[in-house]
């Protein structure tokens, strides 16, 4: 099939699928065991007509879980928003890689905008700041961490890691960092996990203490890693005191904003992040909370020059045209990289920073209503409060692995659940910034339901 009769098709199986969403909003899940039986799925020698091949595909798409509707409460991203769907679409037509000016022309100026608006937030200097993009947080991440590896041990790149250096996270941040830390030749024994207070922020004394042990040991501290919206709680660790304590012991301060640095467009819950202007590196995820598709994640630096001197490489064969500052390739960790900023300008172009804030606004109020429901039901425990994105409960003291799994596989709703110290929870968290305060009630009334047809002995 050509060009044109194939965004034809994929017009019409779009409009199928949204209008099937808005009636069953989520799918039964196929049984693993059932997988390939149930689709033809298996790749085979000789290819096959468009009349064998569309009802294939269209029963592939229709059985793929709906992480767009307003039942899909299960992970840190969800919803659809037509006008960064519309920059994603066109990336994908375009085709561009980001590697050079070259090959991406005005879509590198894209992404420096936002490199730069989103520095200037921080509160970094553009003269000396920079940024990149990644396929999703962990690489963001692992990005910060190789920056702070080699500025305390600059030979690493040349003849690998000659220093015990070790790495400070509280107990509630990100699983990426274990698996980064193998990645940079810094080795999963020198993570250094910092125990969280009750409300799951990083205790800044349980911090200071381990650095000092640490050096007394002989080793050398090389990052503070600290969160900015932990996966399960979604809350912040202290920032700015953290920020003083890299500053007193010369360590490189990352803040991983994946999930939540997003706040930093919100002039009402931006205080949460104070003292993210002190970060020698800082990440987020536009596909979290700033209604932007998968995937979208970034990281910015003040130190421009450390994203050189740790990513850069020469090849003639790909650097041939533009000054350096417009050929992304040599601050990055792919050579390869699609277009992933499009759609979030797209998104950015069309309703301002202050649209952006409102959609940052509106996830958090979505969550105060949800927890504000919980707290005024007495079948209802809740576990955590103040200013977060993530509603935490128990319902009638049922099992929440029972109750989310139990709705995953009867096709309700789709949700997860949490783990806080010894206790586990559902945790139903706020980031379709699509949905509104009826659809939270739908969804309690429909958990609700559930539980007593399917769950509770009558």
């Amino acid at each position: 099939m050509n060009v044109e009769k194939n965004l034809d098709l994929f017009v019409q199986l779009s409009k199928e699928l949204i209008l099937d969403e808005e009636k069953n909003p989520v799918v039964r899940p196929i049984p693993i065991e059932n997988l390939f039986e149930e689709i033809d799925i298996k790749l085979n020698e000789d290819g096959i007509s468009d009349e064998e091949f569309i009802p294939i595909l269209r029963k592939l798409i229709f059985n793929t879980p709906r992480t767009a509707t307003k039942m899909f409460f299960n992970q840190l991203f969800g919803g659809r928003n037509g006008r960064s769907m519309l920059g994603e679409l066109l990336s994908v037509v375009l085709n561009n890689s980001m590697y050079t000016y070259k090959v991406g022309g005005p879509q590198i100026g894209v992404e420096k905008e936002i490199i730069s608006k989103i520095s200037s937030f921080i509160g970094l200097n553009p003269e000396t700041s920079e940024g990149t993009l990644a396929p999703g947080g962990s690489m963001t991440n692992l990005m910060g961490l190789i920056m702070a590896r080699d500025q305390k041990d600059p030979d690493a790149k040349w003849e690998g890691v000659s220093k015990k250096m070790t790495v400070y996270t509280s107990e509630e941040s990100h699983y990426s960092l274990p698996k980064n830390m193998a990645f940079a030749g810094l080795g999963r024994n020198y993570i250094r996990t910092i125990e969280a207070d009750d409300y799951g922020r990083m205790s800044v004394e349980a911090l200071e203490a381990a650095i000092v042990q640490d050096i007394k040991d002989g080793f050398t501290p090389c990052m503070v890693n600290a969160t900015a919206g932990t996966t399960v709680l979604a809350a912040f660790d202290p920032l700015k005191e953290i920020g003083y304590l890299c500053k007193k012991y010369d360590i490189w301060f990352h803040v991983d904003g994946a999930y939540c640095g997003s706040v930093l467009f919100s002039e009402k819950y931006k205080h949460h992040i104070d003292g993210c202007e002190m970060a020698d590196s800082f990440t987020l995820n536009a596909h979290k909370m700033l209604a932007t598709p998968l995937a979208c994640s970034i990281i910015v630096t003040p130190h421009k020059d450390c994203l050189y001197e740790s990513f850069s490489n020469k090849a003639s064969y790909l650097y041939q045209t533009a000054e350096d500052d417009y050929n992304p390739g040599k601050i990055s960790m792919q050579c390869g990289r699609r277009n992933d900023t499009l759609k979030f300008w797209t998104l950015w172009k069309s309703i301002g920073t202050k649209g952006i804030g409102q959609i940052v606004d509106h996830e958090f109020e979505l969550a105060q209503y949800g927890r504000d429901y919980v707290a005024d039901n007495p079948n209802y425990t809740l576990y955590n409060s103040g200013d977060s994105i993530a509603i935490c409960f128990n319902y009638k003291g049922i099992d929440p692995k029972v109750i989310c799994n139990s709705l995953y596989e009867h096709g309700e709703i789709m949700v997860g659940y949490g783990k806080f110290r010894e206790q586990e929870f559902i945790r139903l968290v706020t980031v379709n910034s699509g949905n509104q305060k009826e659809d939270l009630d739908r969804f309690f009334n429909r958990m609700e339901s559930f539980v007593e047809e399917h769950l509770l002995v009558q």
